[in-house]
């Protein structure tokens, strides 16, 4: 039964990339209080990578600062992430809506929303990101601002 389930999710995965459709894709965390204070797009393929990209997010190693990288299964995926950089205010996001494979290039779609004008938004600075959990890619990997 294992077997068999392992190899209808490898076929619809296959299916769906063949497609041009979006795979699926989970949240690790998301949030406006990054240590990555520069707009940056970043991609994580090994377990190292992931890592450093974690501890430069959370400020892990610093007196006091961040918690352990949660885990991933490098064998069956890789995290994609976008950090908007610093914000003047609150009520600023971001949110990675896709990843779609064109022919041999993975991309990550993303939003980027800002307060209305006249919105009433604390007065803190923010660095809004997204970092994700996708299918293993081991093409390029592009981000596009929707």
């Amino acid at each position: 039964m294992a077997f068999a389930e392992s190899f209808a999710r490898a076929f619809l995965l296959s299916c769906c990339l063949a497609q041009g459709t979006a795979p699926a894709f989970r949240t690790i965390d998301r949030g406006v209080q990054s240590n990555i204070d520069s707009p940056r797009q970043a991609v994580a393929r090994t377990p190292a990578e992931w890592e450093a990209l974690w501890r430069a997010h959370s400020g892990a190693g610093r007196r006091g600062a961040g918690a352990e990288a949660p885990n991933i299964d490098f064998d069956r995926e890789m995290v994609v992430a976008v950090f908007s950089g610093s914000r003047p205010t609150g009520g600023f996001s971001v949110a990675i809506v896709s990843a779609t494979q064109r022919d041999d290039t993975l991309v990550v779609a993303y939003n980027e929303t800002s307060p209305q004008p006249g919105a009433i938004v604390a007065q803190v600075l923010t660095f809004p990101y997204h970092i994700v959990a996708v299918p293993k890619h081991t093409g390029r990997v592009t981000f596009e601002k929707r």
